[in-house]
Order: C-alpha cells, then sequence, then structure tokens
C-alpha cells in the first residue's frame, strides 16, 4: 500500500520537469492524479519538449491512475474548472502541489508591464485560487495537503553596498517566490483550526536539470553535476503531502533539507543545510 493510497491529487506544471516527477511518483505511491499544465501533445510548446500527454501515459504504462487536464491557471476561470474536473474523474481532491510557474529573465528596467502581470498571475494568484477551491473540498473534511513548489530565488541579495553588481534578471521570479512563501505560512495558519489539512512550502536545495532550466542556461543540461536530480523534488513533495499535518504546517524549506530531517535520505548538501535558506524557511 502506497503513501497516497486512495488520495486524488492535482499536480499543476505536470508536463515536465519537477511537476512530471511529482506526478509520477505520487501515481506510483497510489495516488490518482490530474495532470494539468498548458501543453497538451508533444511539440505544441516552441521551444521546450515535454507534455500532459506524455506524463500520463508514463503514468499508467507504469500501472497508475492519472488524467490530463489543459489549464491556464492564471485564470480564475480555468482553475476552477480544473478543480472541477479532477472532482467528475475522481471525487474530492485531498492534494494540490501548485508547481506550475512562469518567469522571463530580464532586467527589470526592460521588463513588460504585461509580461511582468502574467508571471505574477501564474506563479501567485493561480496558487491562491486553486487553493481557495480545493479548500472547499478540504475543509468540510478537516483533511487535506497543499505543497506549494517555491525556489532558491526567493532568497534575496541583501542590503547594499553590492560588490556583485551583475544583473541576472530573476527579480521578478525572486518576488512571486517570496509572496509564495508568505502566502504559505499565512494560509497555514489560518487553516490550523481544522488540524489535518497542511499547507507547505519546498524549493530545491540545488537547481534542477529541467528543459526549463536549461533553456534558461541555468544549468548546462540535464547531467550537469551541480545540479539535482528531480527525484528530490518529488521526494519532498511527496513527505510534505504524506506526513501529519501537526509536524508539517506551515513549513518552508527544501528538499535535501526536509528529506534527510525526516530520515529520508541519509546525506544532504545545498540551501538549507549548507547554506542558509530564505527568512520565511527559518521562521
Amino acid at each position: 500500500m502506497g503513501k497516497l493510497t486512495g488520495k486524488v491529487a492535482i499536480v499543476t506544471g505536470a508536463s515536465r520537469g519537477i511537476g512530471e516527477a511529482i506526478a509520477e511518483l505520487f501515481a506510483a505511491e497510489g495516488a490518482k492524479v490530474v495532470c494539468a499544465a498548458r501543453t497538451m501533445n508533444e511539440g505544441e510548446h516552441r521551444m521546450l519538449e515535454g507534455s500532459l500527454a506524455r506524463t500520463v501515459a508514463r503514468i499508467r504504462d507504469a500501472g497508475g491512475e492519472a488524467t490530463a487536464v489543459t489549464a491556464d491557471v492564471s485564470t480564475e476561470a480555468e482553475c476552477v474548472a480544473l478543480v472541477q474536473q479532477a472532482r467528475a474523474a475522481y471525487g474530492p481532491v485531498d492534494i494540490l502541489v501548485n508547481n506550475a510557474a512562469l518567469n522571463y529573465y530580464l532586467p527589470t528596467a526592460d521588463y513588460p508591464t504585461n509580461r511582468w502581470i502574467r508571471c505574477f498571475a501564474v506563479n501567485v494568484h493561480g496558487p491562491f485560487m486553486l487553493a481557495k477551491e480545493v479548500l472547499q473540498d478540504m475543509v468540510p473534511r478537516r483533511s487535506g495537503a497543499i505543497v506549494n513548489i517555491s525556489s532558491g530565488a526567493a532568497i534575496g541579495p541583501g542590503r547594499g553596498p553590492y560588490e556583485d553588481r551583475t544583473v541576472r534578471g530573476g527579480t521578478m521570479y525572486g518576488a512571486t517566490k517570496a509572496a509564495l512563501e508568505r502566502f504559505t505560512q499565512g494560509l497555514a495558519q489560518e487553516l490550523a483550526q481544522y488540524d489535518g489539512i497542511s499547507v507547505t512550502a519546498v524549493s530545491p536545495s540545488h537547481v534542477v536539470p529541467t528543459p526549463g532550466t536549461i533553456h534558461h542556461k541555468l544549468v548546462t543540461g540535464m547531467d550537469d553535476p551541480k545540479g539535482e536530480h528531480p527525484s528530490y523534488m518529488a521526494r519532498a513533495a511527496l513527505l510534505l503531502a504524506s506526513e501529519p499535518a501537526a509536524k508539517v504546517n506551515g513549513r518552508v524549506t527544501y528538499s535535501q533539507q526536509i528529506l534527510k530531517e525526516f530520515g529520508w535520505i541519509e546525506q544532504a548538501g545545498g540551501r538549507g543545510v549548507d547554506s542558509p535558506g530564505s527568512g520565511y524557511s527559518n521562521i
């Protein structure tokens, strides 16, 4: 019997990378997984490989249960429709993983306002709208887990003066992830009254090689020795989704840090272990 047997999970951004790895592991642990993203079929994304069809096929080939739903999580109508389709397919939602994210690495002075607003809509507003909808299932049953996928980008550069004056263009993405971490702990405190609902956030301890991080040149390739295998994030998300709320609610953490803390791995490194995490991870 798996850790998630009988559970219904929604995983956004499940067409590739971390989301794909989480969806596959959750299904292997017995969950019925609704895989959501904008790319249904291979080749539809003009730059990145990966698709919902591929993720669902892999899950089913391994004996798991999954269905694909295309959704643009920047809009409330599609967030509501996604959750409604999940209920229609499998029943009330037990787990929500907010993994979908959007970014353009541009200096703030050059950032098109419409892109800035759209990134906040995907990275911050989407998790809020989806959480609001799945709580209609979780609150009456006093049970559920919301796992928000954050990033080391939430750790800011600190105060000046700055010796390093390189413009990397990550200000917007870092701002959205910092907002997501604050949202995580605020919602966790609001839901503590129900005892069995947890809201958590987890970031990679090292950059994870994915089609997206390779495209943005954050890693050199899927085998970059400085990178972290997607399985660490998948296992960390599984831990946060399956452990009792009393043990994890409100945690903002890092993949290897939380896996080591709970004894799921023996050796750990990276953010939260060898270097400090974000402010929210330390409170």
